[in-house]
């Protein structure tokens, strides 16, 4: 095998590791008893996955790594579904805005906090980023 078919081979793998834990996650949803978003669970189940050292970090790294890349592209939806509502937020602009400038701080320092905590498990246990 070259180097080409090798890599697409590492990328279909992290594929089915991402899409098979979606899927995982998409069933657990269906069998709870209340509404929670799948994609939530799939977060989870990762983390989970990555924390137990299940999966490790360079089991979905390329694929991860576009993602990451890519991230911007993933937002255009949510935007374009938003303007759909664009009445409805232009009559609720300023509790919007409020409500926006309350909350983004909480969002950096929880996401900060959460990053710290885990870093700090992660260099607990031994484990490096390059697992």
């Amino acid at each position: 095998m070259n180097d080409f078919e090798v890599t697409a081979m590492h990328i279909m793998a992290e594929i089915a590791i991402i899409f098979g834990i979606c899927l995982l996650s998409e069933g657990i949803a269906a069998l709870l008893p209340f509404v929670f978003p799948a994609s939530v669970i799939s977060m989870l189940i990762l983390a989970a996955l990555l924390l137990t050292g299940v999966v490790k970090t360079k089991h979905i790294q390329l694929l991860s790594g576009f993602f990451i890349a890519n991230m911007g592209m993933f937002f255009i939806p949510s935007l374009v579904g938003t303007l759909e509502y664009a009445e409805t937020l232009r009559a609720q602009f300023i509790p919007f805005l409020v409500i926006t400038l309350l909350t983004t701080p909480v969002v950096y320092l929880v996401t900060a906090w959460t990053v710290q905590l885990l870093t700090r498990l992660l260099s607990r246990k031994g484990g490096s980023r390059h697992d």
